[in-house]
C-alpha cells in the first residue's frame, strides 16, 4: 500500500473526497501530491494542510468544464514535473442537481454535467498521458464512477448517466493505455458524508444505510484505501475494473 516515490495528481481535491484522497496518499509517503481544483481557496487549504503533515504538495487551477484549462494544467505539470505516477479524476459536478425527474432536468444543466464528468475525464487522461507514460514505476489512472449508474438511481439521470459514461470509458482506456503500462481503474462510491452530499435528502440518506450488507453512513475513510491500493505497486496488472465501495448497497 506504499505510494513512496510516485507524484500523484487529484483532481477536485480542494474538499470532500478529493481532500480525503490526497491526505491518504500522504499518508502512504507519495513523494509529490498535486491538487487540482476550480476553487483555489479549497485547493490551497488542502495544499497547506498536506505540508502541515510533511508532505511536499502543490495546487493547480483547473476548470473541467473548460477544454484550455485542461490543456494549460497538463502544459504545466509537465513543464514543472516531467512526469507524473497516477492521475485521480475525482472532479465533478454533483452538488446541487438532483430531485429532478428526467422530464424535468434542464438541457443546459444535462450538458454541463457531462462536459464536466464526462469531457473532463476524457480531456484530463488526453493531457496527463504523455506524463503517465513517462512514469518510472507505471502510470495508474483512477476514475470515480458512482453506485447510482449501477443501481439506477432515480431523480438524477444526467448524473447517473455520466457515471455510466465513466464506466464504460474506463474499460476501453485500460485497453488503448494497456500497451504503455498504464493501468485504468474506476471506483464506484454509494453516499459519503461529505460537503457535495449536505443537499441530499434524509429519506434517500436512510435508504443507503438501511440498505447496505454493512448497515451505517459511508464516510470519505471508506473509501481512500482503495484508492491508494489502485495507485500503488500491488495494482499493477489490475486494470479495466470498476470497485463498488460502498458497504454492500449493490453488488458488482
Amino acid at each position: 500500500m506504499s505510494l513512496q516515490g510516485r507524484t500523484i495528481l487529484i483532481t477536485g481535491g480542494g474538499r470532500g473526497l478529493g481532500r480525503a484522497f490526497a491526505e491518504a496518499c500522504a499518508a502512504a509517503g507519495a513523494e509529490k501530491i498535486l491538487v487540482a481544483d476550480i476553487r483555489r481557496d479549497w485547493g490551497e487549504a488542502t495544499v497547506e494542510s498536506l505540508r502541515q503533515r510533511g508532505a511536499e504538495a502543490a495546487f493547480f487551477d483547473v476548470d473541467l468544464g473548460d477544454p484550455g484549462s485542461i490543456e494549460a494544467l497538463g502544459a504545466e505539470v509537465g513543464a514543472r514535473y516531467g512526469a507524473i505516477d497516477g492521475l485521480v479524476n475525482n472532479g465533478a459536478i454533483a452538488t446541487g442537481i438532483g430531485g429532478k425527474t428526467f422530464e424535468e432536468i434542464d438541457i443546459d444543466t444535462w450538458d454541463r454535467v457531462m462536459a464536466v464528468n464526462v469531457r473532463g475525464t476524457w480531456l484530463m487522461i488526453k493531457a496527463m498521458a504523455p506524463l503517465l507514460r513517462r512514469s518510472s514505476l507505471g502510470g495508474r489512472i483512477v476514475n470515480l464512477a458512482s453506485d447510482t449508474a449501477l443501481w439506477g438511481a432515480p431523480r438524477l439521470l444526467h448524473y447517473v448517466g455520466s457515471k455510466g459514461a465513466v464506466i464504460s470509458m474506463t474499460r476501453s482506456l485500460a485497453r488503448e493505455l494497456g500497451p504503455d503500462g498504464i493501468a485504468v481503474n474506476a471506483i464506484a462510491p454509494g453516499l459519503v458524508l461529505v460537503e457535495a452530499t449536505e443537499y441530499v435528502p434524509e429519506e434517500r440518506k436512510r435508504l443507503y444505510v438501511s440498505g447496505r450488507a454493512m448497515p451505517r453512513a459511508q464516510m470519505p475513510e471508506d473509501v481512500s484505501g482503495v484508492i491508494v491500493f489502485l495507485l500503488g505497486q500491488g495494482a499493477g496488472f489490475v486494470t479495466g475494473q470498476l470497485v463498488p465501495v460502498n458497504g454492500g448497497f449493490v453488488f458488482n
